[in-house]
């Protein structure tokens, strides 16, 4: 008698790689294929500036020394550890470094959201709701600062989860994460102002008894974290640099990633919020008061701003992850062994790794030609131009070149009226205002797209002359015989 046995066992199968390392090596070599488009936002440029200027320097920038408009004026960088970690990896692997960087913290990232999912639900559904959050956060996957506080975010939002659902305050041993974010992105104070509705949620599930001393502990959990956020070079000026950015008004509807929301065209972030409204309709899904705020706050957030979706998409899975699966009874994968695959993940990461170091040898990676407008720049340094007006999307690369701008994306540094009115300036909005902007700076070349329709003016304005131009930029400089005369 031939008794056959089965090709995978409960004992190997505990061996295998779980699935969420295979959806975070997935994402990774994803995002290092199609890695120039992770380098398609020009703020990249200024954010490496950044960091070599604090390698060169052993400081932190506390005014600006980038501009000449605001030159001398206080400001920080709340992602100071970013910008030399970025800064780091671009010394040692070129433009290779940053999008390697940055493509392992979003794996890394859509890794551990499976992993947590996992741990309640099986892993097929686990890996199903990351897929779905991948394209609702692709729009914000750039080399920048964000990305890599991504993790950072996710732990400690589960963190604060998980003490909910215990009915106990949080460890004290999540105050690191809060300390490694607010060096990161100024995203921390978010996760700081997570800590009312997620406390709230606990104190609604505890016993009437336990409420009191419940809230208490929670309540020095948030003084301490509060403590962690000015663990900076900055100390609490983080916490004010971050929150200024908030308050600059209609300036932020002129920014690309923090304006609203737009349903006009459908998109996937339209198709996953209609989804989960038809499930949550369909299954009828139940959430406790302070869950729902939670959902319905972080789903305000993602209307209010686009940059918000990944935000949206990461952290309400966690949000209703213990209600749903406890309502409908969901179970997470059982298998026979539970220990690690060391091995076999070394080994992955040593396949990734050395195909990392062969792709990035012979694959070309530099960001679009619409942010780097070095012939014009060539042009500009050949004339001797000092004073630039330079177009928005060229104040990264102006940085880079050590060039001081008139502006660039720093809009906490140049506030909301400068802004406003460079803008209206420059779109013609007002004319008597651009010329005044002219006089004012003592500005002797333009740098605009062609687009800009400052950029048309200037052909027919006396005195000013068009020495370059191609489909990234247009240059005009001050007629020599007209130097100095205002």
């Amino acid at each position: 008698m031939i008794i056959q046995r089965p090709l995978f066992t409960t004992a190997t199968a505990g061996f295998a790689l779980p699935a969420w390392f295979w959806l975070g090596a997935g994402v990774y070599a994803l995002l290092l294929v199609n890695g120039n488009a992770l380098l398609r936002d020009s703020d990249t440029y200024w954010h490496i500036a950044v960091g070599k200027w604090i390698f060169e320097h052993n400081t932190f920038p506390r005014v600006d020394t980038y501009s000449f408009t605001k030159a001398g004026e206080p400001w920080i960088s709340t992602s100071w550890l970013a910008q030399v970690l970025y800064a780091g990896s671009y010394e040692i692997g070129g433009w290779a470094g940053p999008i390697i960087l940055a493509a392992t913290c979003i794996a890394g990232t859509f890794a551990f959201l499976a992993f947590i999912l996992g741990r309640r639900i099986r892993s097929i559904h686990a890996i199903m709701i990351a897929l779905v959050a991948l394209p609702v956060s692709a729009s914000h996957f750039l080399a920048r600062p964000h990305v890599l506080a991504l993790p950072v975010m996710l732990a400690w939002v589960n963190g604060l989860l998980g003490a909910s659902e215990r009915r106990e305050p949080p460890s004290f041993w999540l105050l690191p994460l809060m300390v490694l974010w607010a060096n990161l992105h100024g995203g921390f104070v978010f996760g700081l102002a997570l800590i009312v509705p997620i406390a709230f949620d606990a104190w609604w599930n505890a016993e009437a008894s336990q409420r009191g001393p419940l809230a208490l502990r929670w309540i020095v959990f948030g003084a301490c974290a509060f403590v962690a956020c000015c663990a900076t070079p900055y100390g609490w000026g983080s916490i004010l640099a971050s929150r200024k950015i908030l308050g600059l008004g209609d300036l932020l509807n002129l920014i690309s990633e923090w304006s609203p929301a737009d349903f006009s065209r459908f998109s996937i972030f339209e198709a996953c919020v209609l989804a989960l409204i038809a499930s949550s309709l369909y299954f009828g899904v139940k959430l406790s008061p302070p869950r729902i705020l939670l959902v319905l706050g972080l789903f305000h957030m993602a209307l209010s701003h686009v940059r918000n979706a990944d935000i949206f998409a990461l952290l309400t899975p966690l949000v209703v992850l213990t209600p749903v699966s406890s309502q409908f009874g969901l179970q997470p994968d059982r298998f026979g062994k539970t220990i690690f695959p060391t091995a076999s993940a070394a080994m992955l990461v040593t396949v990734l790794g050395v195909s990392t170091w062969a792709f990035a040898a012979n694959h070309r990676f530099s960001p679009p030609l619409i942010h780097s407008p070095a012939a014009a720049i060539d042009v500009l340094k050949l004339r001797g131009a000092k004073r630039i007006l330079n177009d928005f999307p060229f104040g990264g690369y102006l940085i880079s070149q050590q060039m001081p701008v008139f502006i660039d994306s720093r809009a906490e540094l140049y506030g909301e009226q400068f802004v406003m009115a460079y803008f209206r300036a420059l779109q013609l909005r007002d004319v008597n205002q651009f010329l005044g902007m002219l006089k004012e700076y003592e500005i002797d070349a333009v740098l605009l797209t062609p687009a800009t329709p400052a950029a048309g003016l200037l052909d027919h304005l006396d005195g000013w002359q068009r020495v370059y131009s191609d489909e990234t930029a247009v240059v005009h400089i001050r007629n020599a015989e007209n130097a100095g005369k205002w």
